[in-house]
């Protein structure tokens, strides 16, 4: 491999420096010359340890005509992320040894970024008896992570049992906190926009409730539990106090609930429809005080690729889910402050660090110092760039910010120092 010279980059708002990267690692930092190197003139640019997102849905296997692996990772790359986790909702069920370790293989075989799969908590995500666990997390794949995402691991008794196989190991539980008795039919946020609409309400309390449940099964067990997609201010008051009291729990936020609410519910297209909703603007406020302050440890995007029939209906039949990896940076910045205002080490610890460590990819989320693997993304601060659905690398165009004008643009992306994005361009052969 060819070594890399990253030119005159800020190191996450630190100050100005070179990064060579030599043998998939970062060789030197400071004021270098590296005579035969391929230069990337980094001039203005901001370099991050890569991306890395909890909670990504990659369609495949059974759903490909929403998304592949391999579609769904290079729309990772060219959102700046270097690793992704894979949700387990997919045709099979991520819920045996063997469909963690195909997607697995599909992510080395892609090479765009590091793909973890997610194993099932229960046998397909029906809620009713565990999965393969163990056999999941001493397979090739190493799951470390457990979700029955799209569905809430409802009942305490399961919940209390995977939790206890898990600490075994020193897994968690990544739990989609909805109590789905409270929300049998619900279309968007319960309040005065879904009375207004007549659509069938969505309580912020399904989630608060399951939420406070599984603060106190975790603090019994000892046991990790990371709550999926926090999106109402009442969550984030659960979670501020089990914290304060000790309890092994994290956090992560979508980018759509830093920046969307129920209001959009208005126009009736079901690009907004996503579970769980997207709340008021009160929630909103919280949501990004919560992430800033660190309540919410991370921002997951919960990409979500829908084929066209799947969304291109009337809003009550419509699948929720909006796509998020190549806007979720974007988001980040603008909700951490904008681009002028961003503490870009902050934005790298809830974006990059923090999920790194909470996934348990030693690998990933380490800052640009030498022997450190070159997992990188090159950021232009001054930049923007307007979301054209028809543009997006994934193979789905559910985005709600179809139109819009983004902040920050990814300028270059390196997994092991080979460049997986290069001039905002996503490499067709990763050099």
């Amino acid at each position: 491999m060819t070594d890399t010279l990253i030119k005159g980059a800020d190191l996450l708002g630190r100050g100005r420096a070179d990064v060579l990267i030599r043998d998939g690692r970062i060789a030197e930092t400071g004021s270098l010359s590296a005579p035969g190197a391929r230069v990337v003139d980094a001039d203005g640019l901001v370099l991050l340890p890569g991306l890395v997102d909890l909670h990504t849905h990659l369609r495949e296997p059974g759903r490909e005509d929403a998304e592949t692996v391999y579609t769904g990772t290079r729309a990772a790359a060219k959102g700046g992320y270097t690793a992704v986790c894979a949700m387990a909702n997919s045709y099979p069920v991520a819920d045996t040894a063997g469909v963690v370790e195909q997607v697995a293989a599909l992510g080395r075989a892609a090479g765009y970024a590091d793909v973890q799969p997610i194993g099932a908590v229960s046998v397909g995500l029906e809620g009713k008896r565990l999965a393969e666990i163990g056999a999941m997390a001493h397979s090739a794949a190493a799951v470390r992570m457990f979700s029955d995402d799209g569905h809430c691991v409802w009942d305490p008794v399961l919940m209390r049992r995977a939790l206890e196989y898990v600490k075994t190991f020193g897994g968690l539980v990544a739990q989609h906190a909805e109590e789905p008795r409270l929300t049998e039919g619900a279309q968007m946020n319960e309040g005065a926009v879904s009375a207004e609409l007549g659509l069938p309400g969505w309580p912020a309390v399904a989630e608060e409730a399951i939420i406070a449940r599984d603060v106190l099964l975790a603090e019994y067990t000892g046991a990790r539990v990371h709550f999926c997609h926090v999106s109402t201010a009442r969550s984030v008051d659960i979670i501020r106090e089990a914290k304060a009291r000790g309890a092994n729990v994290t956090a992560e936020v979508c980018p759509h609930h830093l920046l969307l609410t129920d209001e959009s519910a208005r126009t009736y297209d079901p690009v907004y429809k996503v579970n769980p909703p997207l709340r008021r603007d009160a929630d909103v406020a919280v949501l990004r005080a919560a992430l800033a302050e660190g309540v919410i440890d991370a921002v997951a995007t919960d990409h979500a690729p829908h084929a066209p029939q799947d969304k291109d209906c009337e809003w009550a039949a419509a699948r929720p889910g909006m796509l998020g990896l190549e806007t979720a940076l974007s988001i980040s910045v603008l909700a951490l402050g904008g681009p002028t205002e961003v503490d870009w080490d902050l934005l790298a610890e809830r974006t990059s660090r923090t999920p790194a460590r909470i996934a348990g990819l030693d690998a990933h989320g380490r800052d640009p110092e030498p022997g450190a693997e070159a997992n990188l993304t090159l950021v232009d601060p001054a930049a923007s760039w307007t979301v054209v659905p028809a543009d997006l690398a994934s193979l789905s165009r559910n985005t709600p910010y179809a139109g819009m004008t983004l902040p920050v643009t990814v300028q270059a992306t390196f997994l092991r120092g080979r460049a997986t994005v290069l001039n905002g361009t996503i490499a067709e052969e990763i050099q």
